[in-house]
């Protein structure tokens, strides 16, 4: 149980650094090497943590007080590995986010975002 607890924490700092645009929320969610990628206007989007990050600061953060869009629709855990699917806004827009977290060092950071954008 404390595994999912935590879990779910990196998922809340994952969502509410995008949507704030809190990019030292968004470094600690995300282990320095992850990737993010998904189909975006018409072609393969592949970013780095650092690149994902850039282009999160550089749109408009959501009002403070406000509450952003999630739905942790699933987590599957096994051992030190586990999967979330979860649903959010950014930017206007409706996201499916597949998230691959690994437990390091007894913390659990995504080390890999493959996101559905929904039309």
């Amino acid at each position: 149980m404390l595994d999912k607890q935590a879990i779910e924490a990196t998922v809340h700092l994952y969502v509410e650094g995008m949507a704030f645009s809190n990019g030292a929320a968004l470094k600690k969610a995300f282990h320095p090497q992850a990737a993010i990628i998904g189909n975006y206007q018409g072609s393969v989007e592949w970013m780095s943590r650092d690149e994902f990050i850039d282009a999160v600061l550089s749109e408009t953060p959501a009002s403070p007080g406000t509450q952003p869009m999630m739905d942790i629709a699933s987590i599957d855990i096994e051992g030190d590995a586990a999967t979330v699917k979860v649903v959010d806004e950014f930017g206007g827009m409706r996201f499916s986010d597949y998230l691959s977290l690994l437990k390091i060092n007894g913390r659990w950071t995504i080390v890999n975002k493959l996101y559905h954008l929904h039309s």
